[in-house]
Order: structure tokens, then C-alpha cells, then sequence
């Protein structure tokens, strides 16, 4: 069905979990109910940790970026890309979610190397919100990426039953068809102009979504 002529429909997110580090974007999903978001992710591999702090990419901490691996160096160092805004322990699925503006997340594998950068010689697998250093920001309102979609984000049809986020502006791979202009406890609060509901999870979790 095309996303055009579909009236009042929920979109949802499947985010799916690598066991190495990954950066993760977000993916919709459009249903008949709520579901959860998020969108196809680059994979990467994780390396040991470089002892720049007690914890491996803890919160403040950098991290480099490349299209094969991360690793942790210095924020002054020229290969510092992004920034960790909040890191947890375990998996994305059983935490807390990432800050509303999250770029990235480095997901961290369990390793147990001879020796690590707090002695203990193992670090726990867990997960790192990562905000970029320098603009362009996909985690910001209507920047088209980012782990969760947010009030201003907007999301384009993607061909079976699909929907991802794009950039509101245009400049994206794809147009934008949608825009999500408010968050609200429940879809009877939403405006009589909602063409979609986007589930947005924490305190506010529907999306009310109109046509661009």
C-alpha cells in the first residue's frame, strides 16, 4: 500500500542488535499498531579498549570514526569524531533509550583481553550514545537519521510497509512525506490533521504525524 493513500495508520521501529559495535540509525515500520523505530545499521568493529579513562567510551569520552572500525582516542585528537553523551551497561533492548538528539550508538562487545584499561581484564558488553563533534547532526529535529525519531523528524514511504526517517529539508536520498509535529500520552490527544501515529516511547510515546 502506498503511504500516500494511507489515512490514520501507526508506524513502528525494528531496530536490530549486532553483537559487535554498530552504529545504529533508525527504521519504520507501518501497521495496524504500534510497533517500535529505528533504521538499517553500518557495522563496525570494536577494538580494545585504549585506556583513556576507568571506563571503555565513558560518558564525555571520544570515540574515532571510520568505516571499518571505533576506537577510543582523545576529544583533541584530529581523528575524534564523536562524543559519548551516555553510555549503560547491556543491551539497547533491556536500558535506557539514548538522549532525544543521538547521532549514533556504539554498541560494545563483551571482551576479556589480558589486560585492560582498568586492570580487570574485561570490559562489559553495553552500549555508547554518541553525538558527532561537528555538524551535520542526523540525531537533531528533521536531520533525516538518529537512533529514535523525535518531534520535527519526518519519514518517507519505503515500499513494503515500510517507512524511514529523510531529512525535512529535502536534501535527502528521498523527499519527505510526513512530518511529526507533536507527541502526546495517547492518539485520541492527537490533532484532527494526523495522517500517522509514530510510536516515540518514554513519557510521550505517540507521534502525530501529518502530510508535507
Amino acid at each position: 500500500m502506498r503511504a500516500g493513500a494511507l489515512g490514520r495508520r501507526s508506524i513502528g521501529a525494528v531496530c536490530a542488535l549486532l553483537l559487535a559495535v554498530v552504529v545504529l540509525a533508525g527504521c519504520q515500520r507501518w501497521s495496524g499498531s504500534d510497533s517500535g523505530n529505528g533504521e538499517p545499521s553500518a557495522s563496525a568493529t570494536s577494538t580494545r579498549p585504549s585506556g583513556y579513562g576507568v571506563e571503555f567510551l565513558a560518558v564525555d569520552e571520544c570515540s574515532s570514526f571510520g568505516t571499518t572500525s571505533f576506537t577510543e582516542v582523545p576529544c583533541t585528537s584530529e581523528r575524534a569524531a564523536a562524543r559519548v553523551t551516555a553510555r549503560y551497561d547491556g543491551k539497547v533492548a533491556d536500558g535506557p533509550s539514548c538522549p532525544a538528539t543521538t547521532d549514533f550508538v556504539l554498541h560494545i562487545s563483551e571482551t576479556r583481553p589480558a589486560s585492560d584499561e582498568d586492570g580487570d581484564g574485561a570490559v562489559p558488553q553495553g552500549y555508547a550514545c554518541m553525538r558527532k563533534l561537528e555538524p551535520p547532526h542526523p540525531g537533531d529535529p528533521g536531520g533525516g537519521g538518529g537512533p529514535r525519531t523525535i518531534v520535527g523528524d519526518c519519514v518517507y514511504g519505503s515500499g513494503g510497509g515500510q517507512v524511514r526517517e529523510t531529512a525535512c529539508d529535502g536534501k535527502g536520498k528521498k523527499p519527505p512525506e510526513y512530518k511529526v509535529t507533536s507527541a502526546v500520552t495517547a492518539r485520541s490527544k492527537c490533532p484532527a490533521s494526523t495522517a500517522l501515529y509514530v510510536q516515540l516511547g518514554g513519557t510521550k510515546p505517540v507521534g502525530c504525524a501529518r502530510p508535507v
